[in-house]
Parts: structure tokens; sequence; C-alpha cells
């Protein structure tokens, strides 16, 4: 057998095999998408304290959405989408498309004056089991090993949060993996991210517990147990990503 054969031979199978591969791609991606929407829209849902089925979270969010919003780091309102039915009021792009990486990259680029096209925040409205609105923003940040992520929902007061979700890419199970748990998210029920003053204080996640601390629960919450740096990490990505939206908060307390 020549080698010139042994080559032509090799050559055919690398392109099959690469047309294969690139078909399959092709074929599972609206899936893929769809997963990616329906996991995204799950986990709002569950900030708004609203438990649904990943295979139900396409309908029920539909069904729950008041509007998404399109922020400036002004605070202003670029595009307002209220579903499928009513479509835009404001704009023509949806807040649901932006991707959150990507938009905090851009956000750091935008400040360090690398970017000048000032990048767009996402915020979503959500009627919650007793029809009141929710404003849900979505946080995403650095745990142990890897990237965390979420969605933290405010009451109409803007400062109150009425729930929260959280998950995580590799964080250490039965440690900070625990931070997908309603055990842990439930923690934020009630906490306010301004202090009586009217000072954006956040919600800290205190290692040893709050009772130990000398933050007030209303600002605080017990971190998870062995899980000390996903726990900080939790703290700085709520406090760094909500601090994006104050210009927004404030003009609408």
């Amino acid at each position: 057998m020549s080698n010139s054969y042994i080559f032509r031979f090799a050559t055919i199978m690398v392109v099959l095999v690469a047309a294969i591969l690139t078909a399959v791609a092709t074929i599972l991606k609206p899936m893929q998408e769809k997963n990616k929407d329906e996991e995204k829209m799950q986990a709002i849902l569950s900030s708004a304290n609203i438990e649904v089925e990943r295979d139900e979270a396409i309908n029920k969010y539909k069904e729950r959405l008041l509007a998404e919003y399109m922020l400036d780091l002004d605070g202003n309102i670029l595009s307002i989408y209220q579903g499928e039915e009513e479509g835009f009021s404001k704009g023509s792009e949806r807040a649901f498309e932006i991707d959150l990486k990507k938009m905090l990259e851009a956000i750091k680029q935008f400040e360090a004056g690398s970017q000048q096209v000032s990048p767009h925040l996402p915020m979503y409205v959500i009627k919650d089991q007793e029809g009141d609105s929710l404003f849900i923003i979505p946080v995403r940040g650095k745990g142990l090993w890897g990237p965390i992520w979420g969605n933290i929902a405010l009451e109409n007061d803007l400062n109150t949060i009425a729930g929260a979700s959280f998950d995580h890419q590799g964080e250490t199970p039965g440690l900070g993996a625990e931070i997908n748990t309603d055990m842990f998210s439930d923690r934020f029920k009630n906490t306010k991210i301004f202090n009586d003053q009217g000072k954006f204080v956040s919600v800290q996640v205190i290692k040893g517990g709050v009772e130990n601390s000398k933050i007030s629960s209303k600002h605080g919450v017990d971190a998870i147990s062995g899980g000390t740096i996903t726990s900080n990490g939790v703290s700085d990505m709520i406090e760094n990503v909500l601090s994006y939206y104050l210009p927004y908060i404030k003009k609408h307390q």
C-alpha cells in the first residue's frame, strides 16, 4: 500500500468526519439554544419565588413577564420588551439576549477607556405569585474554582430583596456548591441593599454567621460552612453588579 494512498484515505476521512461533526452541531444548535433559554428563564423565575420544571420555564416566563428593560449606565431605559403579544413599547433590542459575561467585560473596557460605546444592562420585571412586580437583576462573579452567577429580585421599593437564585460552574460539592440550594438562597429574602440613611451597602455573606458579626441581619446572611471563598465571591458579585444599577434605582425609588 503506497504512502500516497494512505495520505488520500486519511485526508478523506478527516474531511468526512469534520463534515459529519459540523452537520451534527448545526442540527443540535437550536436544541442547545432552547435548553440555555429554558435554564435562564427557570433561574429568573426562581429568584421571583416561582418554581417550575425546566421544560415548563418558557411558557411560565411568557405568562409572568411584564417587561424586559435594557438600561444604559446612567440608568436610562433604552428598550422595553413586553412579551410576544405586546412586543416592544420602546427600542428594538431584548434584554434577554444580553450575554452577562460579555456585558461585564465590556463595562470594564468602557471604564478603562478602551471601549467608546456604553454597555447595556438587562433587567426583568416579573409578576410574582401574589401579582406584585419584582425587578430582577442578573449577577455574575468569581467563585473558588470558576464563575458563579445568579439573579436578585427586588421589590417595588428597589431596596428589599424578595428572592434570589444562584449557580456555579465547578464549586466544591457539599461546600461552595451549596450556593445553588434553596437553603442558601432563601437567606436573602427580606434583606435590604440600602441602609436606613439611604446608602447602598449591598448584602454581605458573613463567615461565622451574622449574629457573630457587626453586620445587621437586614444587610447580611450566614455564609456556607466551609465555603468561605465562594461565599466571599457571592458578596462581591452582588455588590459589584448591583452598583452598576444604582443610577436606575435612585431614579425610580
